[in-house]
């Protein structure tokens, strides 16, 4: 018997994303059962994706949103238009679609949402945290999708932002927050599977809940690949 074949997953990144960092978004799909592809602004895109995964990296343009241009922020607009084209394309059609860190600030905005574009200048006394290692803590909404595939009402997570999702978009509701109030989680009311996480569920390899999330991702675009 014969297995079945591998989702095709598209992951964006940054023509200049490092090694290190694309070895975990390879092997958190690789390991679950889907097949990685990396999309960016020099790579063609697929005509099929069984999968979209919208990546972690610089500021989203400004004007995106209709906020202030900042001159202390990276960007990246080829990224910007490619993710845009990318969410115009495969939402649409059904395409499983996780957002992660400023994919989730994405998804966000391509549904007519806006950002906070530093959440250390709007929010007096916040404490700064960096890293890769689960050091914030996040609590799920009830009854979420989120909530039905990390499997907990709340998580230790990652924290590598300094913006976050400000007023929704289109379909899109708040599931999940950190002890600060900040938005964490997002997810559709309209569509099958299209979530977005503030944090990199990619990192946290031996963290079951989110390994839950990755894979919930790949089997939802397993189930979409038509039968032999």
């Amino acid at each position: 018997m014969s297995l079945p074949p591998r989702p095709l997953i598209g992951i964006t990144t940054s023509d200049a994303k490092s090694r290190i960092a694309w070895w975990f978004d390879w092997f958190a799909v690789w390991r679950h059962g889907g097949r990685p592809h990396r999309l960016s602004p020099s790579r063609p895109v697929p005509e099929h994706l069984d999968g979209l995964i919208i990546g972690g990296g610089d500021d989203i343009q400004a004007h995106l949103y209709d906020d202030e241009v900042r001159l202390d922020v990276r960007v990246d607009p080829q990224r910007d238009e490619l993710e845009l084209e990318l969410l115009e394309r495969f939402i649409p059609q059904g395409t499983p679609t996780l957002g992660i860190c400023r994919g989730a600030q994405l998804i966000n905005v391509h549904l007519g949402g806006t950002l906070d574009p530093d959440i250390y200048t709007t929010h007096e006394g916040l404490k700064r945290r960096r890293t890769v290692l689960p050091r914030k803590t996040v609590d799920i909404v009830a009854d979420s999708q989120l909530y039905r595939i990390l499997e907990v009402t709340w998580c230790r997570i990652n924290s590598l932002h300094h913006q976050a999702v400000q007023k929704t978009g289109r379909g899109i509701e708040i599931v999940a927050r950190d002890r600060d109030g900040l938005v964490q989680g997002i997810e559709s009311r309209e569509h099958d599977f299209l979530i977005g996480v503030q944090w990199h569920p990619e990192w946290l390899i031996f963290n079951r809940p989110q390994q839950r999330l990755i894979r919930a991702l790949v089997e939802a675009a397993q189930r979409g690949i038509p039968s032999a």
